[in-house]
């Protein structure tokens, strides 16, 4: 068991949110006046039971993203009601109850392996809080290298013994294999974003020398004499604040996962900005496509352009950020434009 501080404010009213009113939220027709929470949910699911825009759940339960950077705790189990009459949702109690529990910030004592649910789906960006990585050209170029493995073998698979070559001790001894993937260019400066590393698995070291010993500890691909080592970079998962940037902001896909030219929920997607466009982990963009152009009395005429879906920025690096697909009623494709909902 474990002792968590736990902020269980959620009886506040619907409250501004970076400078929004609160009465532009629109509950949905067919809003349950109460749920009870399940092993699996997702604040963003929780929310859009009950209003039409999910995405928002920090101005439903009440949050400021100056003063709360993390969300409230919520356990599978608990019930969540919701207020029709200002359009708020609460902890405990009964929708036909006027006698709402209130409870107040306490220590609560919870079981190390029930944990708290998450903004959005965390296994779906787990993989990407420490691969794949977008790095620079030489990042690469001068990464340490695995020259050979301990028996006349092309491929390296877990459990072998390889040998790399500018491996320092002062790194330690665990690193991870990667191969350069693809080349990130935008497709309206043509400016180079970046290269794509792709994470094959890890490695220990035996001894470190000229040529190190290591050994591999897991493959999650094929591994060959050529392929880099880098020092694992490990990024917390967090409990993700959502919110629209505070800016405008034009993004385009330039890469969807998995090498594919579409894609659909809960796929992961790259975007042509990143920190140095003000891009930050949590923000919220709307998907959108361009406008068909049709022929009219022998005229041009170009349709209005169409936003069709969500997509929430998760990582961010300087030139470019991974985006999790939140909701899409058309396929995403390469060069759709994701923009300031």
């Amino acid at each position: 068991m474990r002792k968590i501080i736990s902020l269980i404010c959620f009886l506040l009213p619907i409250m501004g949110f970076a400078g929004q009113p609160a009465n532009t939220l629109q509950i949905r027709d067919d809003a349950p006046d109460q749920y009870t929470v399940v092993k699996g949910d997702t604040l963003w699911d929780i929310s859009g039971k009950f209003f039409k825009d999910p995405w928002r759940w920090p101005y439903i339960w009440g949050m400021n993203k100056n003063d709360i950077k993390d969300p409230h705790w919520i356990y599978p189990g608990a019930t969540i009601v919701l207020d029709r009459s200002n359009g708020s949702l609460r902890m405990g109690g009964s929708a036909n109850n006027s006698e709402v529990i209130k409870l107040s910030p306490r220590i609560r004592s919870q079981d190390s392996t029930e944990n708290a649910i998450p903004s959005i789906p965390s296994k779906a960006i787990e993989p990407f809080l420490s691969q794949p990585l977008v790095v620079a050209e030489e990042a690469l170029a001068h990464a340490p290298t695995l020259i050979g493995v301990a028996e006349e073998r092309v491929i390296i698979g877990t459990g072998d013994t390889a040998y790399a070559k500018g491996l320092t001790e002062s790194q330690g001894k665990k690193w991870q294999v990667y191969r350069p993937g693809k080349t990130f260019v935008d497709p309206d400066s043509h400016e180079l974003l970046g290269y794509e590393a792709i994470f094959l698995g890890s490695v220990h070291v035996k001894a470190f020398s000229d040529v190190s010993t290591v050994v591999i500890t897991s493959a999650k691909q094929e591994i060959n004499p050529g392929d880099r080592l880098l020092v694992p970079e490990t990024v917390a998962a967090q409990n993700y604040l959502p919110r629209a940037p505070d800016f405008d902001i034009n993004t385009r896909v330039i890469s969807i996962y998995g090498g594919v030219s579409q894609a659909g929920q809960n796929t992961v997607i790259t975007l042509n900005k990143g920190k140095r466009d003000g891009l930050q982990a949590g923000h919220i963009l709307a998907l959108t496509s361009k406008g068909r152009v049709l022929q009219n009395e022998g005229k041009k005429l170009a349709l209005p352009d169409e936003h069709y879906g969500l997509a929430f920025v998760f990582r961010v690096f300087d030139k470019v950020s991974y985006a999790l697909i939140m909701q899409s009623r058309l396929p995403v494709q390469l060069l759709d434009h994701a923009i300031t909902p």
